[in-house]
C-alpha cells in the first residue's frame, strides 16, 4: 500500500453534517411553543370600574408656642403663664390624634426656659416637637 493511493473505505466519508435530527427537534420545540402560548395568554378582558382612594386622615392642629426674650410663653399668641401652660398641654395631649408643638423663641431666650418649657410638654404627653427657625438671608 502507498502513502498517496485512497482506500475504497475513505469514499464512504461524508463530510457534511446530518441535519434531519436538528429539524425534528426544531419541529417538537414549534409546536410545544404552540400549544403553550395561548394558554399563558389567556386572560378575560373585562372593563373594571375605576376609583380613587385617599385615605382619610385628619391633621391634628399644630401648636404655636412662643417663647420671648423675657421669658414670656404664648400660647398661639396668647399669653399664658407656668400654670396655664401646663393645664393646655395636658388638654392637647388628649386629642388624637396628638398635634404638634411648635417651639419658636428669640435668639436671646435663655435656655433654661426652652428646657422649662420642653419638660412641660414632656411629661404633659406631647412627643412631637419642633423648632422653628429663621432662615439666613
Amino acid at each position: 500500500m502507498a502513502m498517496g493511493s485512497l482506500s475504497d473505505a475513505d469514499d464512504d466519508f461524508n463530510p457534511e453534517i446530518n441535519t434531519t435530527p436538528l429539524v425534528d427537534v426544531m419541529l417538537v420545540l414549534l409546536i410545544i411553543f404552540i400549544m403553550t402560548i395561548p394558554v399563558m395568554n389567556h386572560a378575560v378582558k373585562i372593563d373594571l370600574p375605576r376609583a380613587t382612594n385617599q385615605p382619610d386622615q385628619t391633621k391634628p392642629e399644630n401648636i404655636n408656642l412662643s417663647i420671648d426674650a423675657q421669658g414670656k410663653t404664648y400660647w398661639n399668641e396668647e399669653l399664658v403663664d407656668a400654670g396655664q401652660l401646663e393645664q393646655r398641654i395636658a388638654v392637647a395631649a388628649q386629642k388624637q390624634p396628638a398635634p404638634e408643638l411648635h417651639l419658636r423663641a428669640e435668639r436671646s431666650t435663655e435656655y433654661e426656659k426652652i428646657a422649662q418649657v420642653m419638660a412641660a410638654a414632656q411629661s404633659g404627653g406631647l412627643s412631637k416637637i419642633g423648632f422653628v427657625t429663621e432662615p439666613k438671608k
